[in-house]
């Protein structure tokens, strides 16, 4: 009996390969297919990585094999993309963020409990074996109780590497990146309750790599400061202008009472840790497993599948990632007011993975 689930994937743009690639590993996925508004981009990406190519989104929607839809289209077409697949009675797992504003987020959780159906979100990195382990010695009392959480997201000029870096800057660096930091800190610390927000447009004008110039109108570095349910105090910064490896300003800090402990990087797997007790020398941390190197990016979708499979709740949850939509479109709220925004909405909070649950260091 073929119990595997079947996958199928909305967008085939940069972020797919690492996706298809990654997904093609595990034996409890079966990927149906991929589709794109552009069919000619969909079928020269499905004949590189052994799958089939669907002439549009309706016919992928229609076809009663798919039961998860990995939506990776560009941000802005995020909300649409997954409503149609809910209306199929697909579960959904989404690219970051869930969508552009908090309504159309929580309508989105609405319509999935409505349905029955899953709907999950990346960022998944906070499964990371770094950063699993990093919750692990917070959990354990390792740096007492925390109070205070640092986060550098410079993630570099987006038309250096990327072939279509406008809709990035259409969203900002808040919305693209640091919605990795909000999901590692509400993972850690629960929801927000209030947040500030300064930005500026340090780079206006702007090159592609093909030698197209454009304008920048959203700020393309701006400063979020966060007050958790807990009442841990939160500060991330996040750019577009900023080259992750030309500043010593990366990755998370977390400080308690007892001790402080450094992530290099919130976004790869096997990033290194380092941990001291208050007033003394940041040391490294051993991780307690061979850590992946990098990041899987189907792991996420993996996670939904074998919750799916298991009966059981699944990490990265709807109800999660609109409230860092919450987040996200607060921060842009402050930005223009110049004033602290409340914010009052929750989410279910997911359990660490079973092998971080006991004591990791070592």
């Amino acid at each position: 009996m073929n119990d595997r689930l079947g996958i199928a994937v909305i967008g085939t743009g940069n972020i797919a390969k690492g996706y298809v690639t990654d997904l093609l590993r595990y034996p409890e996925i079966e990927i149906i297919g991929v589709s794109d508004i552009d069919m000619i981009k969909a079928q020269v990406f499905a004949a590189e990585h052994g799958v089939t190519a669907y002439p549009n989104d309706h016919t992928l929607l229609s076809d009663p094999r798919v039961q998860i839809v990995v939506n990776l289209t560009p941000h802005f077409a995020h909300r649409e993309v997954t409503e149609a697949a809910l209306k199929a009675g697909k579960h959904v797992y989404s690219e970051k963020p869930l969508a552009l504003t908090s309504v159309a987020a929580w309508e989105l959780v609405h319509l999935a409990r409505e349905r029955g159906l899953r709907l999950a979100c990346s960022p998944f990195t906070p499964i990371g074996d770094a950063q699993q382990t990093a919750w692990a010695m917070i959990r354990q009392g390792k740096l007492g109780k925390v109070r205070v959480v640092y986060g550098e997201a410079n993630w570099g000029r987006i038309e250096s590497w990327h072939p279509a870096p406008i809709p990035f800057y259409e969203v900002g660096a808040f919305f693209d990146v640091g919605v990795y930091l909000l999901a590692i800190v509400t993972t850690l610390f629960g929801a927000a309750r209030k947040v500030w927000s300064y930005g500026a447009l340090v780079l206006p004008d702007r090159v592609t790599k093909e030698g197209q110039p454009y304008t920048v109108t959203t700020p393309d570095w701006q400063l979020v400061i966060l007050e958790m349910a807990d009442g841990t105090q939160v500060r991330i910064t996040s750019d577009f202008y900023v080259a992750n490896n030309s500043t010593r300003q990366t990755g998370m800090e977390f400080h308690g009472d007892a001790g402080s402990l450094y992530m290099e990087s919130f976004f790869l797997f096997d990033s290194p840790l380092l941990y001291a007790p208050f007033g003394e020398s940041l040391q490294p941390v051993a991780l307690p497993r061979e850590p992946y190197h990098g990041i899987p990016w189907g792991r996420g979708v993996l996670e939904l599948a074998n919750a799916i499979r298991e009966g059981r709740p699944h990490r990265f949850s709807g109800e999660q990632a609109a409230h860092i939509t919450d987040i996200l479109t607060a921060a842009d709220k402050s930005q223009e007011t110049g004033q602290a925004v409340t914010l009052t909405t929750d989410f279910p909070h997911f359990e660490p993975e079973d092998w971080a649950r006991g004591d990791v260091t070592r």
